[in-house]
């Protein structure tokens, strides 16, 4: 860039900044800026809550990480159920996901047995090595390699 253009677009800048009130540019800590509704970021304020749905909330315990201990089989086609096993996957609330690293992206149908056993669909994915990956509250877990094998 040319500094004769440098020049030009710093003149600009200065002359918006002359024009332009302070309160726009930084609005002050409880200050209201004309046009941004509840919020600079489109939420809506928090007016309250509701203490029966508060109290139904599933409490997860973040200080349990959840481990795979075991897929078995460890070998499935797609379509076929597998069994994982483990430990702290937590209560059925608290178990957010189960994915396969070859399909991820792809809705994996599970079932929540208990804290330590979930039952789930091989995925339609190529065959080849895959790890089974369990998220829940705590945070995630990757088994050791499962082969899914050809349809």
């Amino acid at each position: 860039m040319s500094t004769r253009f440098l020049s030009a677009i710093i003149a600009l800048l200065a002359a918006w900044l002359v024009i332009t009130p302070l309160s726009t540019l930084w609005a002050a800590e409880g200050s209201v800026v004309e046009g941004s509704g509840f919020s600079l970021f489109d939420t809506e304020s928090i007016k309250g809550f509701d203490e029966n749905k508060v109290a139904k909330d599933p409490i997860c315990d973040r200080s349990k990480r959840p481990m795979i201990t075991k897929v078995e089989p460890d070998e499935a086609k797609p379509g076929d159920r597998v069994v994982i096993k483990g430990e702290n996957f937590g209560t059925k609330e608290c178990l957010h996901s189960v994915t396969f690293s070859a399909a991820s992206g792809t809705k994996i149908e599970y079932k929540y047995v208990n804290e330590t056993t979930i039952e789930a669909k091989v995925p339609d994915a190529k065959p080849g090595m895959t790890f089974v990956i369990v998220v829940s509250g705590g945070g995630s877990a990757q088994s050791k390699p499962v082969l899914i094998k050809k349809k």
